[in-house]
């Protein structure tokens, strides 16, 4: 008699395809309502009907191995199965969607764009992840990425929604005190206001600083806001999103004119993302906040 566990059994699926968007099996265990041992005997339960590994440890949580890639895609054609039978009825949509995007996005764009489509699917349960750095080959802890500049991936579909700028502001107190820099050779006499070099993952965001001079001695952060708050509080001169800065009444615009930095955001999914209607409505819901 064959053994039970070389048929992928339907729980055992589904509770993958949960490790896989989330990236942990705790975070899986609760939303699906089991504990993290059921979780495992699942995974290990599936693995052995497939012959193979399906998840290993990353960095940033587990990830999906090539055959890991091959459940979640067969996983996914059986939940949206399972939607299409709900909506048919009606019903709002329901699940769940996890987006990571840079801190600055999240907060101007990513929060009222998803504000808005919960508003629409109550039951659509949204997790933000505020992350600063570039894509990852084979992320497998979110539905949809917001990066800095044109992602370099394989198997993701990947399309610009957004630009800006980085520009240099301080406060006018500042300027009349330490001066007003006429040109970009003057602002090695400035405290520069910016990411810490060695923790900066983002390639276009390094480019920012490559053509200004060498700063003294200033205020480093891995937060955006705190970039803001250190030039609100007359610490130097920060270089800043146009559209977080311009909006700042305490902040001028410094050698407006004659620098900026051009970027741009970029969406990317796994190459199943698009045809998820979850993942796409909520890529639906961000482009339409933008353009408004």
């Amino acid at each position: 008699m064959a053994s039970p566990s070389r048929e992928p059994q339907l729980d055992a699926l589904m509770t993958f395809l949960a490790v896989a968007r989330l990236g942990r099996y705790t975070a899986a265990a609760e939303v699906l309502g089991v504990n993290h041992s059921t979780v495992s005997r699942r995974i290990a339960a599936l693995e052995d009907a497939m012959g193979g590994r399906v998840l290993v440890r990353g960095a940033a949580g587990w990830e999906t191995t090539p055959l890991g890639r091959r459940a979640v895609a067969a996983a996914e054609r059986i939940e949206a199965s399972v939607r299409e039978l709900a909506e048919d009825g009606g019903t709002a949509m329901q699940g769940m969607v996890r987006i990571a995007a840079p801190e600055a996005f999240t907060s101007a764009f990513l929060v009222p764009a998803m504000a808005r489509l919960q508003a629409r699917h109550p039951e659509l349960s949204i997790e933000l992840i505020a992350a600063t750095q570039r894509v990852r080959q084979n992320r497998s802890g979110v539905d949809l990425e917001i990066v800095v500049g044109r992602p370099q991936v394989h198997r993701a579909f990947a399309v610009p929604i957004s630009s800006y700028a980085l520009g240099l502001y301080a406060t006018p107190a500042y300027l009349e005190g330490a001066g007003v820099p006429s040109s970009v050779a003057q602002l090695a006499r400035h405290p520069l206001i910016y990411y810490i070099e060695s923790s900066l993952q983002v390639d276009e965001l390094d480019l920012a600083v490559q053509s200004l001079p060498a700063s003294p001695a200033s205020i480093r952060s891995t937060s955006v806001f705190a970039h803001v708050e250190a030039a609100a509080a007359g610490a130097g001169i920060g270089l800043l999103p146009d559209f977080l800065a311009d909006a700042d009444p305490r902040l001028v615009r410094v050698l407006d004119g004659v620098y900026a930095h051009p970027l741009e955001y970029w969406a990317v999914t796994r190459d199943e993302g698009p045809r998820n209607p979850v993942v796409a409505e909520a890529l639906t819901a961000i482009r339409e906040h933008l353009t408004r």
